[in-house]
């Protein structure tokens, strides 16, 4: 009896493992998300990983000043953390790009946005399991220009683009916009959200990860 039972013990062990990974979750973003520190706390997605709690592993990849642009003057595509986000191999991707590529100098080569944009999708799907979920970001609203970003391209032009990348990609959709449109004090410098403004953000992509 005490045979079988370890035996049946043994063929159980890999599928409780299995039940108790958590759902790997990455953040990729600029200076919103990276926040006051990748791995400070009070950083947005880090805040959706004490909300979301234990079953699910959440980590940020925000690189501070980062275009989407493959050919902006700082892209993501050549930091570190976009191959660290492949090697998470993550069941959940959230990207947040697109503030800094509203720069005149970025901006430029807006024609390339929409296919630049699909093709990191591809690229974080390539390392995903073919259930994984991407979310594409809306950002947080631009109240005034500020470090060269341009809120008229960010707010209008750049949002059209977004939903053309969402209804060609498949990805899933995060509204940040519409939580802060009207809140410009939790945008001190007209473009990052303060920790009230983080705190919201959180909360809204809390609520939509568990749908």
């Amino acid at each position: 009896m005490k045979t079988y039972f370890s035996l049946f013990v043994l063929l159980l062990l890999p599928f409780l493992a299995l039940a108790q990974e958590p759902i790997k979750v990455a953040f990729v973003g600029n200076s919103i998300t990276q926040g006051p520190g990748r791995e400070n706390p009070k950083s947005y997605p880090l805040q959706v990983g004490t909300i979301l709690g234990d079953a699910y592993l959440v980590k940020n990849f925000g690189v501070s000043g980062r275009t989407l642009l493959k050919k902006g003057d700082f892209p993501y595509w050549n930091e570190p953390q976009f191959q660290e986000v492949k090697d998470f191999r993550p069941d959940v991707v959230l990207i947040k790009l697109g503030t800094n590529d509203s720069k005149p100098q970025n901006w430029a080569h807006k024609a390339e946005f929409v296919q630049d944009y699909l093709d990191l999708i591809s690229e974080f799907r390539d390392h995903m399991p073919k259930d994984g979920k991407v979310y594409v970001i809306l950002p947080v609203p631009v109240t005034r220009e500020n470090f060269g970003i341009n809120p008229e391209i960010m707010n209008n032009e750049q949002r059209l683009m977004l939903f053309e990348i969402i209804q060609k990609s498949g990805a899933e959709v995060i509204d940040l916009y519409t939580p802060l449109m009207d809140r410009p004090e939790l945008l001190a410098d007209g473009v990052h959200p303060n920790e009230e403004g983080w705190g919201i953000m959180a909360r809204v992509i809390s609520r939509r990860i568990r749908m």
